[in-house]
């Protein structure tokens, strides 16, 4: 049985080269393509697809707001946001919005075709490089403790200092000391009070 798919486009040229993509699969058929956030609507009440991919931008309008209402249009139907914005932030936004998989159109022709096969398997997917960025961003995320360490490191405590005014040990210390160095990818005070300096924990 064929996945049943809706393309989201405002631009008819990227629709039909989509559409001729995507049928030329024999697991895909495109059964509706849409180039208003209206239209869509109607399209996934009309045939309630596995999948649509959905672009993100209609003219000035954001279509990540209209995936919850595009949902309740039609709730078995997963989205696969197909998009030139790659930045990793963006692409947590489509998420967090209820999109099941996120896929840049200057992806290879099997990117996509692979990103709305795992889509209407149940899977979400994400471009591998997008992927890969956001791993890296996370990695650099600190958490409350370690600002804390890294704001005292900066201060000039030595270990042993932020060790006492954490109630913590030594030891500890030195494990954030060395998460800090490697996910802010520098060694050394200097470098860590000028990380301090960049996120404002302490006066320049």
């Amino acid at each position: 049985m064929s996945v049943r798919i809706v393309i989201a486009d405002d631009h008819a040229v990227v629709r039909s080269g989509l559409r001729l993509l995507l049928d030329m699969e024999p697991d895909l058929e495109v059964v509706a393509e849409a180039g208003t956030v209206e239209a869509t609507a109607a399209r996934l009440r009309e045939h309630a697809p596995a999948v649509l991919v959905l672009d993100v931008h209609f003219g000035a309008e954001n279509s990540l707001d209209a995936i919850p209402a595009l949902l309740r249009a039609s709730p078995a139907t997963r989205v696969l946001v197909l998009t030139m914005d790659d930045d990793p932030a963006f692409a947590r936004t489509a998420l967090r919005a209820g999109a099941h998989g996120y896929v840049l159109k200057e992806a290879p022709r099997s990117d996509v075709v692979n990103a709305v096969r795992a889509v209407a398997r149940g899977e979400t997917y994400l471009h591998p490089d997008l992927a890969a960025r956001a791993v890296r961003e996370e990695e650099q995320t600190l958490t409350p403790r370690e600002l804390e360490v890294l704001r005292l490191i900066a201060l000039g405590h030595t270990n042993a200092q932020v060790a006492d005014t954490l109630y913590v040990s030594v030891r500890t210390v030195e494990t954030h000391r060395a998460n800090l160095q490697a996910k802010l990818g520098v060694s050394g005070r200097a470098a860590l009070v000028r990380c301090a300096l960049e996120r404002e924990l302490i006066g320049s």
